[in-house]
């Protein structure tokens, strides 16, 4: 091995380790960084108990604290932010989530709305948990936090809040999945069980159907809501922000082809694109259609995946999962084309504008 090829790999490898260092340290100044704001949280909290007219008492304290501080530490340390501070003490002090990993018993009801006992007691328990059970738990940024904590149902902020972490979602990245209303076109199409799980552990993909959203949310295209623009524009759009699309999508997706062709009696077939997810082992062949699904194309996205199934997939893998995705359909004609133990083909309508959350609820439920 030549001396040029050894250093060149020396280099390589302090290069991941200090880059991993990096990244180590950024984590861990993040995380102390919240863990801190969560204990300046419980101390103004914990403050306000003792005094004897509480809401006139908190203002005090708050506005005191922010003139103080503000001279000590510089910007950072406003009126509002101690207020924020406060909150997402008062909101993480009574999340599900933590209260289970640190074995905590879970009280019954503790809104913002300070409940001396509960409040008091919790911040007992807090005091007894040594610093690095508790640090663990705060693995996103506070940008992240100060987000999250605008999300009012805790089952959906947790989902948030899980996702994030499980896929690095930076703070621009959060708000657009929760823009798209994430949870909620997942949360619709679950019963009980299946959105306590959600919150819980975030979306797991355990069989094809994990990996359907219907609809999907293609703003990011720029592709206007009318029908003037054609399959192969929608297809290069998709390509040009494949990244996007990757991530609507979901997890585990990787890219393998365009207008993958397929030959059989001297005819050629074109699939509009092919993705494979590593989740499920499984190849997923996605069709574009402008305007109404029709049977005919689920019999068409039929013929890719078998053929798929018998010529491209490999031992062990799963078998393949087709997607049409069309900006409208009938579930009527969806249901009587495809058989009654389908558990290959589905049908997703897309929006390429973001619907409000209202509009999505509404467009899922009309199903």
């Amino acid at each position: 091995m030549s001396k040029e090829l050894q250093n060149k790999e020396l280099f390589q490898q302090v290069v991941v380790l200090l880059q991993n260092a990096q990244q180590q340290v950024l984590r861990t100044v993040n995380s102390t960084m919240t863990y801190t704001y969560f204990e300046i949280g419980r101390m103004i909290v914990e403050e306000e108990q003792n005094g004897k007219e509480r809401a006139e008492y908190g203002k005090q304290i708050l506005k005191g604290l922010s003139q103080q501080l503000t001279n000590e530490f510089g910007k950072g340390f406003s009126l509002s932010s101690l207020e924020q501070i406060r909150k997402f003490y008062l909101i993480y002090s009574n999340s599900t989530m933590l209260l289970r990993i640190l074995n905590i018993q879970i009280p019954q009801t503790l809104s913002t709305e300070l409940d001396s006992q509960k409040t008091q007691s919790l911040s007992t328990e807090f005091k007894n948990i040594d610093f690095q059970t508790l640090i663990s738990f705060f693995k996103l940024t506070w940008s992240h936090y100060t987000f999250l904590m605008r999300i009012d149902d805790e089952k959906e902020r947790s989902f948030y809040e899980i996702e994030s972490e499980k896929h690095n979602w930076s703070v621009r990245e959060l708000k657009r999945q929760y823009d798209s209303a994430l949870y909620t076109r997942l949360a619709l199409s679950r019963d009980k069980e299946g959105v306590l799980k959600l919150s819980e552990e975030g979306q797991i993909i355990e069989k094809p159907k994990d990996i359907i959203k219907d609809p999907y949310i293609l703003e990011f295209l720029g592709l206007p809501e009318l029908h003037n623009y054609s399959e192969s524009e929608l297809e290069q759009e998709i390509i040009n922000k494949l990244e996007h699309f990757l991530l609507e999508l979901g997890e585990g997706f990787a890219f393998v082809a365009r207008q993958k062709r397929i030959t059989f009696d001297d005819k050629h077939f074109y699939i509009d694109l092919v993705f494979y997810n590593r989740v499920l082992k499984s190849f997923v062949l996605i069709d574009l259609k402008i305007g109404e699904l029709k049977h005919q194309d689920l019999g068409q996205m039929q013929m890719y995946v078998n053929y798929y199934d018998r010529e491209m997939r490999l031992e062990g893998e799963n078998k393949t999962i087709g997607i049409v995705l069309c900006q409208n359909k009938s579930d009527l004609v969806v249901e009587y084309t495809l058989p009654d133990n389908n558990e290959q083909i589905f049908a997703s309508k897309y929006k390429t504008i973001l619907p409000s959350k209202e509009d999505l609820i509404k467009l899922i439920n009309s199903k």
